[in-house]
């Protein structure tokens, strides 16, 4: 059905009434709450509860006024579906009721552009997969041998890794350049100092709705159930750190010292009408990774390196549609050992390349370790970040005139501390 809402949106607005995203804003001297976007408007929901526009058989405490989301979120699928749908409704020309209370209206819809956008969720756990074919086997390709790219277990289990959730920020909060050991040309002995190369990674991340207990179990086709939704990540990354410490365990240092998430929420629910077939598995998986219908989501992906004071030029164009490995797999393989997920928890996709030079969701892919340098609208030339540089990326679907999006994650590096 044909939604159309009272409240003006801009043409190609990530933000439509498809969309209904949630997020933390802080305004004037208010502490944080919890919002929506519209357009170009945060919509206040706790002032919205306190108005009485969420009558007692749907939400019987503010669940709004809060710092975090998890409070709503917690509440579970069921729930916050609702909510959405309740959302949705009085912002729509169905319903006039808010749209006539001018009184309410004022206090609740904030400009973005005057909003503080805070971090979502409070993160107890993050975890990193590593589920990009094209990705695997383009790093793959260049650290090892070309004919056998992928490790044996690439394609029967979805790789992945805990990180450090601790050092995961907002949209528009910089980091800077990290330090660590790292060996340079063909030498044996590490150096310290700060990284030389470092990397953005193209990531999404969904978020679990759920604390289970130790022991069970999430099944592959109930895993959508423990999703709440999804945003864009950014999972930095120091490549020469990356190299010397990988072995035998895997990333440390070159990853913990920060990812950057974007600041609103975009619920599996407004995803729905963008569903496709992942990539084919060959060979066939286990039975427990086994699924039914269609796990994957066209989301197409942007990302634009800004050098400090100068104009961005965008380096990557990708699709979330590329995943080989879908969510219901990464929290079904997660859980599968009786791994207890918590409300709150931020999964990461892995870096998300596709077939083309131009869709690779890396420097390390785009300059091919450095060898070919992309060159920027100002004339500059770049082989990995450097320091002032912003990392925007950007992610939207669009089908049948109906278009929703995450808005972008910034983020911008700075030198390395003393």
């Amino acid at each position: 059905m044909k939604l159309q809402s009272w409240v003006e949106v801009p043409e190609n607005s990530d933000f439509t009434i498809y969309n209904i995203p949630f997020g933390i804003i802080q305004y004037g001297e208010l502490p944080p709450r919890a919002a929506v976007a519209i357009g170009n408007y945060a919509v206040d929901l706790s002032v919205l509860f306190e108005k009485g526009y969420f009558d007692n058989d749907l939400l019987d405490v503010n669940y709004f006024d809060s710092y975090i989301l998890n409070p709503f979120i917690g509440l579970g699928k069921e729930t916050t579906s609702k909510v959405r749908l309740h959302i949705q409704n009085l912002l729509s020309t169905n319903e006039n009721r808010l749209k006539e209370d001018q009184d309410t209206r004022e206090k609740a819809f904030i400009p973005l552009e005057e909003v503080n956008m805070q971090i979502p969720i409070f993160i107890p756990n993050y975890t990193d997969f590593y589920s990009s074919i094209e990705h695997a086997t383009n790093v793959g390709t260049m650290f090892r041998d070309p004919d056998n790219a992928l490790l044996p277990n690439w394609k029967h289990i979805p790789v992945g890794y805990h990180g450090r959730s601790s050092s995961i920020v907002p949209s528009g909060v910089p980091l800077h350049r990290p330090k660590g050991q790292q060996v340079i040309g063909d030498s044996t002995t590490p150096v310290f100092g700060p990284s030389r190369l470092v990397d953005f990674e193209l990531e999404m991340a969904f978020i679990t709705n759920t604390n289970t207990q130790l022991g069970n179990a999430i099944h592959v086709n109930d895993a959508e159930d423990y999703i709440f939704g999804m945003v864009l990540f950014n999972d930095w990354s120091a490549r020469d750190i990356q190299k010397w410490e990988y072995v035998p365990l895997g990333p440390f240092l070159a990853k913990n010292f920060g990812s950057s998430i974007s600041p609103w929420v975009v619920t599996l629910d407004a995803l729905e009408p963008f569903r496709v077939e992942s990539p084919k598995q060959d060979p066939e998986v286990l039975p427990y990774l086994q699924y039914e219908g269609k796990r994957n989501f066209d989301i197409q992906l942007q990302v634009a390196i800004q050098p400090e004071n100068q104009e961005e030029t965008v380096v990557c164009k990708s699709n979330f549609k590329y995943m080989y490995w879908n969510m219901s797999q990464q929290l079904a393989h997660h859980t599968v050992n009786g791994c207890n997920i918590e409300i709150g928890d931020v999964y990461a996709s892995g870096t998300i390349s596709g077939k083309t030079p131009d869709s690779y969701g890396s420097m390390l892919e785009l300059s091919w370790r450095g060898t070919k340098p992309l060159k920027m609208k100002d004339g500059s030339e770049r082989k990995f970040i450097n320091d002032f540089d912003t990392v925007i990326m950007r992610g939207h679907c669009e089908k049948d005139d109906i278009r929703i999006g995450f808005g972008e994650v910034k983020s911008q590096l700075l030198p390395a501390k003393d």
